[in-house]
């Protein structure tokens, strides 16, 4: 109820404002051109708070969310789209033609070790690109094409949902 009041009792002519509320967090509130108003606040807790105001209205609707939710709300709203699973994370980019570039981690399979990444003709058989390499707790970044895969290592793959799809099948064979 403090926090609905705080809404209400600050509401101001700013197109955005931010305050701290001592004990609570802190209030983020923008205004829209239609006179609308969005408070968000980051609490004390952890959680963040998320309320619409519509102008004319006095019941503000509330949403409160983890602050991965609050991550996905806002690339969300700048477009840059994230769906997470396991080892794997998909970003759709709706400015770019509605692009879902998939990233995905996978475990070199004994059959793949003492190849080469140009052995292997990752990009020519799926499409998908080896963007890095964990080898003993050590990050490989843009390995070469002479990169030769031990035991253990784990790929950071990159590419459309289906080029990744390819690259499990034709490349991690077992």
């Amino acid at each position: 109820m403090i926090i609905y009041l705080g809404i209400v009792s600050l509401m101001s002519d700013m197109t955005l404002r931010s305050l701290n509320l001592p004990g609570v967090g802190t209030k983020y509130e923008i205004e829209t051109d239609k006179g609308d108003t969005i408070a968000v606040f980051f609490t004390k807790t952890g959680t963040i708070q998320m309320y619409t105001l519509q102008k004319g209205c006095n019941t503000p609707s509330a949403a409160v969310m983890t602050p991965v939710e609050a991550r996905r709300l806002g690339n969300i709203l700048t477009g840059a789209i994230i769906e997470a699973d396991h080892e794997s994370v998909e970003i759709a980019f709706s400015a770019l033609t509605d692009l879902r570039i998939t990233i995905h981690t996978f475990y070199i399979p004994e059959t793949v070790v003492g190849k080469t990444i140009e052995d292997l003709q990752v990009r020519a058989k799926t499409g998908a690109t080896i963007i890095a390499v964990c080898r003993h707790d050590r990050n490989i970044i843009n390995p070469p094409p002479s990169f030769v895969f031990e035991s253990g290592d784990a790929v950071l793959v990159i590419g459309e949902s289906d080029q990744i799809k390819t690259f499990e099948r034709e490349i991690l064979v077992e």
